[in-house]
């Protein structure tokens, strides 16, 4: 028979059981909670020795002394509530012999009740590494590809009774996505290139730099790309859901994938993640199988935007602090905005630009090299005129992801996106006439190892959506005029 019930935690974005053990002494009544407790879960003693009492069991006389371990790892929220209630009523009338583990979360109310708390999936994750059974508050959603048993108790009295065999759980509903979206790419008016450019996107997961004047559309365009991601696998759901927990976000159902846009104002800690303590995820981490816009590009600090160049090439970050370093995944599509000037207008065909010389020096200054050597494609949107304005729609996302849906799954059959291939991944996939033409294309030369690899990848995506096998140089030289110049 088990003498302690067993709890959850995250590390960064990785479930990790919680041991909850209780034993009582002689002395003075007290109640003391060890094993490095925020000021929630010190607070929870209360709560739980009003439920204990409210439920109909006996809180034990004399010195009570809850164990949370790992004892070096923080304990934060009021998810804790429930198993130290069980873990007082197993120290002092006991939860009877029991065949299965059980691994439990939830706030308690005064009387007993459980309340709704974020951690489900944490638990349902658990319960399915440990073979156990995770009792979860009422309204809990968690991922269909948690494999396991997650039911939902609605107080004290009904996870004990579970506990014992008494009673049964009601399955925990899961987390269904959806296919509703803000924008529809069909109320796109005009911007061909633009349109096509943000089906490649999608369909290879590249990274996209847009540059215009005001009014152009680049915010638009941008928030059209989640309506044509393919939906989210059961793993994805997973980490998303995980991530989501991470953040302390309200328990939801999964929407497709993550669209993230912070303001240009962000530090540089909310962005990759930081904080005291234990480090918390940023909006890298919560962009994970998802999009990460950023407009006003020219806006951020230039120290925060370098802070992106290795999100972007690796897939992860690792966030260092005195207290723990935790590696945070950030498999993230960055598709930034931004104005070509301060004033917006170089090179518009309506409106002069004002900037001196040194003012449109210190805007472009911002912008590293190496920032914008790691986005794949970078096009220029122009100022649509009032008649396009006025023309028809476009094809919708439905009609385009369709492409996009058939793309990714060449790429899955290679076994990963076109993004993350190699030089030495995609030389197998290529028409030995771009040797030719990297021979008579002069805008080659320009570009540096990276950006050539970049260049390839995008190719190679084009290829993709044409049902191509090999990448030629038709391919290529779509590619290049995706990668124009933009400072």
């Amino acid at each position: 028979m088990n003498r302690f019930v067993t709890s959850c935690a995250l590390v960064g974005v990785d479930p990790r059981p919680v041991r909850v053990e209780t034993t009582v002494g002689g002395g003075r009544g007290q109640f003391i909670i060890v094993g490095l407790p925020d000021a929630a879960v010190r607070e929870s003693r209360e709560r739980v020795r009003s439920a204990v009492k409210a439920s109909g069991f006996r809180f034990p006389p004399g010195r009570v002394v809850v164990s949370l371990s790992p004892a070096d790892l923080p304990k934060t929220g009021a998810l804790y509530d429930l198993p130290i209630a069980l873990s007082v009523v197993q120290a002092s009338e006991g939860l009877g012999e029991h065949d299965r583990n059980f691994v439990s979360i939830g706030e308690l109310s005064l009387h007993g009740e459980v309340k709704p708390t974020r951690g489900a999936v944490v638990a349902a994750c658990v319960a399915e590494q440990t073979a156990s059974v995770a009792l979860v508050p009422p309204g809990s959603r968690v991922p269909t590809s948690v494999v396991g048993v997650t039911g939902t108790v609605t107080d004290l009295r009904h996870a004990v009774d579970v506990i014992r065999g008494r009673s049964g759980v009601e399955a925990c509903a899961t987390a269904v996505g959806d296919d509703r979206f803000s924008v529809d790419l069909a109320e796109v008016r005009g911007q061909a290139l633009a349109r096509r450019s943000l089906e490649i996107a999608a369909a290879g997961a590249h990274h996209m730099l847009m540059v215009g004047p005001p009014g152009a559309g680049k915010s638009m365009l941008a928030a059209c790309l989640p309506s044509l991601l393919p939906p989210l696998t059961g793993e994805e759901e997973r980490e998303v859901a995980l991530v989501a927990a991470a953040t302390g976000a309200k328990p939801a159902g999964i929407h497709g994938p993550p669209f993230r846009a912070p303001h240009h104002s962000i530090s540089m800690a909310a962005l990759v993640g930081g904080g005291a303590g234990i480090p918390k995820p940023g909006e890298v981490t919560r962009a994970h199988r998802g999009v990460l816009f950023l407009d006003e590009l020219g806006e951020f600090p230039p120290a925060v935007l370098d802070s992106l160049r290795q999100p972007m090439e690796s897939g992860y970050v690792l966030v260092s602090r005195q207290a723990a370093s935790i590696r945070f995944p950030t498999a993230i599509q960055v598709v930034a905005a931004s104005n070509p000037c301060p004033c917006g207008y170089r090179d518009d065909r309506k409106v002069d630009c004002t900037c001196i010389g040194a003012r449109l020096e210190r805007y472009r200054a911002r912008l590293s090299g190496p920032l914008l050597d790691r986005f794949d494609m970078r096009l220029r949107v122009e100022r649509l005129r009032p008649i396009e304005l006025q023309g028809p729609p476009g094809e919708s996302s439905a009609d385009v992801r369709k492409r996009v849906v058939a793309a990714r799954e060449r790429q899955r059959r290679r076994g990963q996106l076109n993004r993350t291939l190699s030089g030495s991944d995609l030389t197998p996939l290529e028409d030995p006439s771009i040797r030719s033409f990297l021979l008579s294309e002069p805008d080659v030369t320009r570009l540096t190892a990276r950006g050539w690899d970049r260049v390839r990848r995008v190719a190679r995506t084009i290829a993709d959506l044409d049902g191509s096998e090999f990448t030629n140089d038709v391919h290529i030289k779509e590619a290049m005029t995706l990668r124009v110049d933009v400072t």
